[in-house]
């Protein structure tokens, strides 16, 4: 990934070529967020180790583009852009650090999927799963919502949330109530962390459509 050059008094085709080229950057950083996200999935649910042990390289390359899509925001808002040019690069940086954070939570999982690699599978795996499968679909189409610059998709994410929000709530009931546990309780604290994990990446999933709406009509929800 190579750095944007800017010319120091740039015009506005090349300034528009130059967000162009950043958000082509966002969903590219997009594209292996959502990797990550699969990647956890198999590792938490397949018990696959070596999904999980990719992780960290992938994390590696989310935080490049992170930083450098920062960079280049910080610098053409130092040329001159029009408001609307400020409102999407704001909004971009603030996207990636959504973009950012889900990814570290998958890395997160997959390191839980390690630890529980030991013990039996848990009854309450199929209900994570499709807790996963919730969040995963959320960030999706956050995404098909950046692309698209689509506010009403963007919006949107926002009921999807109900759904995981739901799927949490009802598992960490099921999860500290659970009595006459056999052996250690470690499988059910790894298991509490991850589905905080998903409810947390399904907010930022919401966060990111609530920035493309932002883009698109400059009002905060």
């Amino acid at each position: 990934m190579e750095a944007v050059v800017y010319n120091p008094n740039p015009d506005s085709s090349q300034l528009a070529r130059a967000i162009r080229r950043l958000e082509r950057d966002v969903l590219r950083m997009g594209a292996l967020v959502e990797q990550s996200f699969r990647l956890s999935h198999q590792a938490l649910f397949a018990r696959n180790l070596i999904a999980a042990e990719e992780l960290p390289k992938l994390d590696k390359k989310i935080d490049r583009f992170y930083r450098q899509i920062e960079s280049d925001c910080t610098a053409i808002m130092t040329q001159a852009p029009t408001a609307q040019d400020l409102r999407c690069l704001s909004a971009f940086m603030q996207l990636v650090r959504d973009l950012e954070r889900i990814g570290d939570y998958a890395k997160d999982i997959a390191k839980i999927a390690i630890k529980l690699f030991p013990y039996e599978p848990h009854t309450s795996l199929p209900e994570i799963e499709i807790m996963s499968h919730h969040a995963q679909a959320m960030l999706a189409t956050s995404l098909v919502a950046l692309a698209d610059l689509d506010e009403a998709g963007g919006r949107g994410i926002k009921h999807l949330d109900d759904a995981v929000d739901n799927a949490y709530d009802h598992l960490y009931q099921t999860l500290a109530q659970q009595r006459d546990i056999p052996g250690v309780v470690e499988p059910i604290i790894l298991l509490a962390l991850a589905i905080r994990c998903l409810e947390r990446m399904a907010d930022h999933a919401t966060n990111i459509g609530q920035r493309v709406a932002y883009i698109v009509t400059g009002q905060r929800t």
